[in-house]
């Protein structure tokens, strides 16, 4: 990482403590097969009826991960524990317990809320249409389709696999879901995938359908399917191919069929879902590109600011005459995502506003042991912060303005070579800075006392990925710090639990020149890696790039 990339590359104090708190869900076991329920700190509440299932806390818990680890890239392995965790839940019963339950039409159709009429379900359709949420496997033309990945809909399901999958691959820099998975099916039934049989599957039913492949048998969203296709492009980032272009296809396509703007370029309306069999578009208020626009803005930057501008004017949110109110449609979640979009997209006056209305609003609290954790509780009365909104509201915590987009479209390949910290006493220990300065050949590391179990207590950990260990030289809190030793190929940090800066001299050195030549090559090599994979009739993960890399030469 080069040095003008650098600034402000820190956790603050309520990302550390959203990062305890992730861990904390994520590491602690519980059972997500038939037999068993998840935690109660798996959010399955937000947003019914269409996000009140686990998987979507699941999935939204690891965007801030993402985000988080490019802002601490020297240091990676609690990241790359907490998406392992979520990954490998996001194959079992619970993750897809809407498709492995909900067979045939609703049955309590006769007893959906009034206020669902015409909102979330065709005034037209009314008393004789499954609610959105309700994924009807079974039904015509389809049948029962016992694999949740195999089966034609779906597709909120397997679109969010492979994101979650790609995101654990480049955060960690291993290729585990290369590898054959059993994936949870109706009746107790296993299926055997790997991630690019997932994304071959995904990418041949999307270029078949221009319209997207659907979620809930009738419903194509685009809300799901711009995930979908965030998940394609990060594949494309670390496996070196092009299925994103399913994406852009599908994004040109419908356009002009999935929102309505009048003759003056305002937004009116906009697609909430499409039902193929019925030809029917169920239009909602613009406030809902806010939702579209969140996952656009790496895929389709113009675009997507266009959604977010005409929903904040929609709302009024960029008016200061006008309050922030919670009385819209989705309230929470379109507030909590316009609270990250709006740091995203660098619009201060908006993020001020909504900054201010959840400081007031959204219950930030810090608890857990010693209050090293933090979450937003949203005045809910509940044990735990709400997963979703909270994932989604800390995503302002740790993005800079463009950190999103750029997540998707210049992702840090480089990392795997650079010297790295590893051994962390997590969380007694907490990181809020590790970056190595390529150009200088220097390793910046803070690290705080974590949970407050173990202050003062002696501690160590180790820097890998040294050219030249028995050079390095060592600065702690500005001064000369010689309490360490070298084994093998590492350096091994000796000092105790509290906050202390570590300025570390690794003589590595990578210009902006071999950077890019580092990062193509680190594609091709990751490419390789996927022919071989498909081959492979093994469990094991692989890494990427090898850890072991010395100093590049002039050719490479």
């Amino acid at each position: 990482m080069n040095k003008e990339n650098t600034d402000n590359l820190e956790l603050n104090e309520r990302a550390q403590g959203w990062l305890n708190f992730l861990y904390q869900k994520a590491t602690t076991p519980d059972d997500w097969t038939e037999d068993g329920e998840p935690e109660e700190w798996w959010d399955k509440t937000s947003t019914p009826p269409m996000c009140s299932f686990p998987r979507f806390d699941l999935q939204e818990s690891t965007y801030a991960i993402g985000l988080m680890s490019d802002r601490t890239p020297a240091w990676r392995e609690v990241y790359s524990e907490i998406l392992d965790e979520i990954a490998e839940r996001s194959i079992t019963y619970w993750a897809a317990v809407d498709w492995l339950s909900q067979f045939g039409h609703d049955p309590d159709r006769p007893n959906y809320p009034e206020q669902w009429k015409g909102t979330l379900i065709p005034e037209e359709f009314w008393g004789h249409y499954d609610a959105p949420g309700w994924t009807a496997n079974g039904v015509a033309p389809w049948g029962l389709q016992m694999d949740p990945i195999g089966a034609d809909g779906n597709l909120f399901f397997k679109g969010w696999l492979n994101l979650t999958q790609a995101l654990h691959t480049y955060v960690s820099g291993y290729d585990k879901w290369a590898s054959p998975f059993d994936l949870a099916g109706v009746n107790r039934t296993k299926f055997e995938w790997t991630q690019h049989q997932l994304v071959d599957h995904l990418y041949e039913t999307w270029t078949k359908t221009p319209m997207g492949p659907h979620c809930e048998n009738t419903k194509s969203w685009p809300f799901c399917l711009s995930a979908a296709g965030l998940g394609l492009k990060m594949y494309d980032n670390v496996f070196n191919k092009e299925m994103h272009s399913a994406y852009k296809s599908w994004l040109d396509h419908t356009k002009d069929k999935y929102y309505g703007f009048d003759n003056k370029g305002t937004l009116q309306w906009v697609t909430m879902y499409y039902d193929a069999l019925k030809n029917h578009h169920h239009k909602i208020q613009p406030s809902h590109a806010l939702a579209i626009a969140f996952y656009a803005k790496p895929q389709a930057p113009e675009f997507a600011e266009l959604l977010y501008r005409e929903g904040v004017r929609f709302l009024k949110w960029d008016d200061p005459a006008e309050p922030i109110s919670d009385q819209i449609g989705l309230a929470d979640r379109m507030l909590v995502l316009g609270l990250s979009l709006s740091k995203e997209f660098d619009d201060q006056l908006t993020h001020e506003r909504l900054r201010k209305f959840a400081e007031e609003n959204f219950e930030p609290k810090y608890f857990g042991l010693n209050d090293s954790q933090f979450g937003f509780w949203f005045n809910l009365g509940e044990n735990w912060p709400r997963g979703q909104l909270s994932a989604l509201a800390m995503c302002s915590e740790v993005c800079d303005p463009g950190a999103w987009e750029k997540l998707f479209n210049e992702p840090n390949l480089t990392k795997y070579y650079s010297p790295s910290v590893e051994g962390i006493d997590y969380p007694a220990v907490a990181v809020q800075k590790a970056f190595h300065d390529d150009t200088k050949g220097k390793l910046f590391l803070k690290i705080n006392d974590g949970n407050k179990t173990k202050t003062n207590n002696k501690t160590s950990f180790k820097i890998t990925n040294l050219p030249e260990p028995e050079k390095v030289t060592i600065l702690k809190n500005g001064k000369v710090f010689k309490d360490f030793s070298v084994q093998s190929s590492e350096v091994f940090i000796n000092t105790n639990v509290g906050s202390h800066e570590f300025e570390i001299d690794t003589g590595y050195f990578l210009s902006k020149k071999d950077s890019s030549k580092l990062s193509a090559k680190a594609s091709e090599e990751n490419l390789k890696n996927v022919s071989n994979s498909r081959k492979s009739s093994g469990s094991t993960s692989r890494l990427l790039i090898s850890s072991l890399y010395k100093k590049p030469c002039s050719c490479c």
